[in-house]
């Protein structure tokens, strides 16, 4: 087993006012070569959305773009058609294939929008852009990990789905329980970040918002020791 541990405190950091980002891996005006990407998953930020502000229109294409609300929501506008808010509970996904322009905007006059937005490259290249999002109830799954994102060949109709070999897990966790999480796909790793809470991976403890990288495994187990709130990713370390 091979870990790799990013604390919160390192990540990059921009403070535009309107919008305050944590950046995991290089972004923007943030470059470290040694956090460019983990295996396919290529962005992952934590971002801060003042009342009424957000991001106008912009393009993407030959992307896998996932948005999950922590608090309020995101106004969601794109060059397919599709107008949604995306809140807290439900998670948003966006291939952007050959192309796509959308905008996402803090629809609240009073309160901010916290959000975590997240790109993995796809396996297949310029597919037809595509759209959706679903609401997950984790209090009904307590101390147990929902499958919020599945791959597109391997999806059982109660995830999203996304044209990688990546499952994207999302649970609330009691203090004392012991998880053990296995690998689907061999030759896959792992990137746990932990949104709240205290929790021991394979030895290493993570506080809020630090994460871990870890491959060469077939198991994780994860210890909590606070109640914690944990994105977990399964993702392919190089391109099929």
């Amino acid at each position: 087993m091979r870990q790799q541990l990013y604390k919160s405190s390192e990540r990059g950091k921009a403070d535009f006012g309107w919008l305050k980002a944590n950046f995991s891996f290089s972004f923007g005006n943030y470059f470290n070569p040694d956090k460019v990407q983990f295996g396919m998953l290529r962005v992952l930020n934590d971002d801060t959305i003042a009342a009424g502000m957000g991001f106008g229109t912009h393009p993407h294409d030959n992307m896998e773009i996932i948005t999950i609300p922590l608090e309020g929501g995101l106004k969601h506008r794109d060059s397919m058609g599709n107008e949604a808010v995306v809140r807290f509970g439900e998670v948003q996904v966006m291939s952007a294939g050959t192309g796509i322009l959308h905008s996402e905007m803090n629809p609240s006059g009073t309160e901010p929008a916290k959000t975590l937005q997240l790109w993995v490259f796809p396996e297949k290249q310029n597919v037809a852009p595509r759209y959706d999002q679903k609401s997950f109830d984790l209090k009904n799954s307590l101390n147990s990990f929902v499958n919020v994102v599945s791959p597109y060949d391997k999806n059982d109709g109660n995830a999203l789905w996304v044209y990688q070999q990546t499952f994207f897990n999302l649970g609330v966790f009691e203090a004392g329980k012991t998880i053990e999480y296995k690998i689907n796909i061999a030759g896959n790793g792992v990137y746990i970040f932990l949104i709240e809470g205290e929790t021991a991976v394979s030895g290493t403890t993570l506080l809020p918002r630090d994460a871990i990288g870890i491959t060469e495994t077939e198991t994780i187990e994860l210890k909590i020791r606070q109640q914690s709130k944990i994105l977990l990713i399964e993702i392919p370390m190089q391109q099929n």
